[in-house]
């Protein structure tokens, strides 16, 4: 018996993370921007013939609940409204606990419409944040180019410069130039793109991912705002990967 509880206290102690600096200790509030403009509902870029937003909804599905239980999480979409407006940016709601619910809720209610004022939708998330005062960390999942005359690069300097420790995270997911050719979506000479956006990552000390499936949104997701809180990732069928 001593061996058996000897030989588990030992398989425990090789699972646990190690520690994490401040930083990355989840105990900054998150703020996700997600992007629900029209080109969301796009389809063509696979063979499933499904829209961005279906896989989408599934990484926030996969995602979302383990990092809920241990950061606090709010959300900011950007897109629909009443009207194609550029001002179409909704705070759901600022950080909290076991946010996944309302997450969760809130993207699989949510209808891809309108423009894509990405810059002033993490600009939202900073302010909500509080970023001159106190550490945050943002993560936009965005699927392409500003269009509402938005200026990242340069929003990205003025959080660089004022924030207190604030890390924007930027997911691309499906990416594509004004040169792709949707009758043709899986040309081997495809290369991946980034976003306009990535300058934000890049200024702030966050990390840029370009996210073709599923698995590759779920791991950027879990990634950039579970902050190491699992050692060995779970695969999505709750296995330890081999």
């Amino acid at each position: 018996m001593r061996l058996l509880l000897r030989a588990l206290s030992t398989l425990a102690a090789a699972l646990m993370p190690a520690a994490l600096p401040a930083s990355q200790s989840c105990t900054e509030d998150a703020m996700i921007v997600f992007d629900g403009s029209g080109s969301m509902s796009e389809m063509g870029f696979n063979l499933l013939d499904e829209p961005r937003i279906f896989e989408a909804r599934r990484a926030i599905h996969d995602s979302i609940p383990q990092v809920a239980s241990v950061r606090r999480l709010g959300l900011v979409i950007y897109g629909p409204g009443q009207t194609a407006s550029c001002g179409n940016i909704d705070l759901r709601f600022g950080p909290r606990t076991q946010a996944a619910g309302p997450i969760i809720d809130a993207v699989d209610r949510l209808q891809p419409a309108g423009e894509t004022p990405l810059t002033d939708a993490v600009a939202r998330a900073a302010n909500v944040l509080e970023y001159r005062s106190r550490p945050g960390v943002i993560v936009l999942l965005t699927d392409g180019k500003e269009t509402c005359d938005g200026q990242p690069c340069a929003l990205a300097a003025t959080l660089a410069a004022d924030a207190h420790d604030l890390t924007v995270h930027v997911i691309g997911f499906k990416v594509r130039d004004d040169h792709f050719g949707w009758d043709n979506p899986q040309d081997e000479g495809y290369e991946r793109r980034a976003t306009v956006a990535r300058c934000l990552a890049d200024r702030t000390g966050g990390t840029y991912a370009s996210a073709e499936t599923l698995d590759e949104l779920t791991d950027a997701l879990t990634r950039t705002l579970g902050c190491q809180l699992i050692g060995h990732r779970m695969t999505r069928t709750g296995r330890l990967p081999s």
